[in-house]
């Protein structure tokens, strides 16, 4: 496993969208490996492979000890909806309002390409949001009804 550099959002590389792995092989459990080792490192919640510079459907969130390992995801279903304070490794020292679907059920594949799927609602709904919005090119600053400094305002963040 190898630390790989996070790219800011004023890389152009995050604006475009996200290509459908279709290998289910070495590389991709490297690059998922890599992924984790540097969302820890970075005290993250989540990551989307275009973060490191892959513009492959990847995604990982690590929430209440769970690992989410997403490849090509997509969101199948969502209910309700909330506002929450978030933040992105990719945009440092700035947080954001952003409304975000308060339930959202994902359907996509393992490392392994076995179908799976996952839910989640309030903080884990705005994580699988937030980062399969990175896969088409979306930063949530895009979505954010108000973005501020980190100092100015300390709440619950994502990402």
């Amino acid at each position: 496993m190898a630390l790989r550099n996070i790219r800011s959002y004023t890389d152009s590389l995050l604006r475009k969208k996200s290509k459908r792995v279709k290998a289910f092989d070495g590389r991709l459990h490297i690059l998922l490996d890599d992924m984790l080792q540097t969302m820890r490192s970075a005290n993250g919640l989540g990551l989307a492979a275009p973060q490191v510079g892959v513009l492959k459907r990847a995604v990982i969130i690590e929430y209440e000890d769970t690992l989410f390992e997403l490849i090509n995801p997509e969101i199948v279903e969502s209910k309700g909806v909330q506002s929450r304070t978030e933040a992105c490794l990719s945009v440092p020292g700035k947080n954001g309002l952003v409304e975000r679907p308060a339930y959202v059920k994902i359907k996509a594949q393992n490392r392994n390409g076995e179908e799976i799927t996952a839910e989640g609602e309030e903080l884990l709904a705005v994580a699988f949001s937030h980062e399969l919005d990175h896969l088409d090119g979306i930063l949530y600053t895009d979505k954010a009804t108000e973005v501020f400094d980190i100092e100015a305002k300390d709440d619950e963040s994502a990402e």
